[in-house]
Parts: C-alpha cells; structure tokens; sequence
C-alpha cells in the first residue's frame, strides 16, 4: 500500500499533502470482520440512512439471527419481526432476495472473491432487486479490497476530492466519472482518501 499510495501522488498531486497527513489507506490490508453475506447486509441496510441509524439496526439484526446474520436464518424471518427492528419494506425484500440468490446458488456469495472481474461482480450483484451502483462499489472497496472502484454517486467522495482540489464549485457525479478515466488503477485508494479528507475537515483522527 505505501507503493500504490506513492503512485497515487504522482498520479494527482494534490494528494499527496493528505496522505502524507492522515493515516495509511486501509483497503485490502484488514481482516475482514464479516462474511460476504453480511457485507453485502449491512451496506443494504446502510442504504440513505445515517451511520449511526445503521449499526444500530444492524445490532437489533444480529440479535434476532442470535448471533450471526446468515442466509438461511435470514429468509425464514418474519416480515414484522424485520420492521419492528427498522428495516424499511424496500429493504426487507432486498436482503430476502439476496438470501434466496445465495441459497438457490445463483450468487456464489462465499466464493465472490474469487471473481478476478470486477464487472462480472458488479453485474451479478446488481441484478438483485434493491442492489444498485453505491451498495455494490462500498462491498467491493471494503469487503472484497479492489483497488479500482471508483464510487461517484457517494457525497462523501465528492466532497472530499472538492475540499483536496480547493474547487470553486461543487463537482458533480457525472464530471467525476470522467476525471476517475485518468486515475486507474488505485480509484479505491484515492476514493478512500476523499473520505478522509471530508473526516479531517470535521476534526476526526480517521
């Protein structure tokens, strides 16, 4: 990572400040806490929804699957017990549909990562109802590690390259998709440092 971090340096200067500043990028280097399955639940349920609203409803999830959320004790939940808990009617039927494609085989949810294509996962993924473009990019950077997921549609990434390039106007999704053409193969790892600089600007540590 500190090769691919210099790399990114070069690749657009105005980073190399921030990552001199903030911590190491940390995408690909950790343990992975969760399955692939709960991945892809958790960033589901984090749809819209403040960090803080998602653990919490995350927690009551682990609660009611006892202690780890899996396919098979995920689909045979009821659809009340899931709303008591906050998880919305949209939501519900998107991580049901993603147990079922999990359980019928249709999504090799545990070996995934073997995929070496990341359009071939983010085809699949996104063929489920309920699973669009920003659900899929969090679980590829953050579970699986890619290096080049480029995630535009997320605020937070926008914000963070405006505030590192000092920009006079806000840059929109569509003009950083293009930008994101001359930033492979580390968009993850400069998306990543967006995220801090938006973190710095708030005075978080990370």
């Amino acid at each position: 990572m500190r090769r691919v971090v210099a790399e990114v340096a070069v690749l657009d200067k105005k980073f190399a400040p921030l990552i001199d500043r903030r911590p190491l990028c940390t995408i690909g280097r950790l343990e992975k806490s969760e399955t692939n399955f709960e991945s892809l639940v958790s960033s589901v349920i984090s749809q819209q929804l403040a960090t803080k609203a998602a653990e919490t409803i995350h927690a009551r999830l682990v609660v009611v699957c006892k202690g780890q959320i899996t396919a098979r004790k995920l689909i045979k939940l009821d659809d009340l017990v899931l709303r008591e808990i906050g998880i919305s009617g949209a939501k519900n039927r998107t991580i049901k549909g993603l147990a079922g494609a999990v359980l019928d085989k249709s999504i090799p949810i545990d070996r995934i990562d073997e995929i070496h294509d990341d359009h071939e996962i983010f085809d699949a993924l996104t063929s489920l109802w309920g699973i669009g473009r920003w659900t899929v990019e969090m679980f590829m950077m953050f579970q699986l590690g890619r290096l080049d997921i480029w995630p535009t549609g997320d605020l937070a990434v926008r914000r963070g390259w405006d505030l590192i390039h000092k920009s006079k106007e806000e840059t929109s999704a569509k003009d950083l998709d293009a930008i994101g053409e001359k930033l492979h193969p580390y968009r993850s790892v400069i998306a990543w440092y967006c995220y801090q600089a938006v973190h710095e600007s708030r005075g978080l540590d990370y």
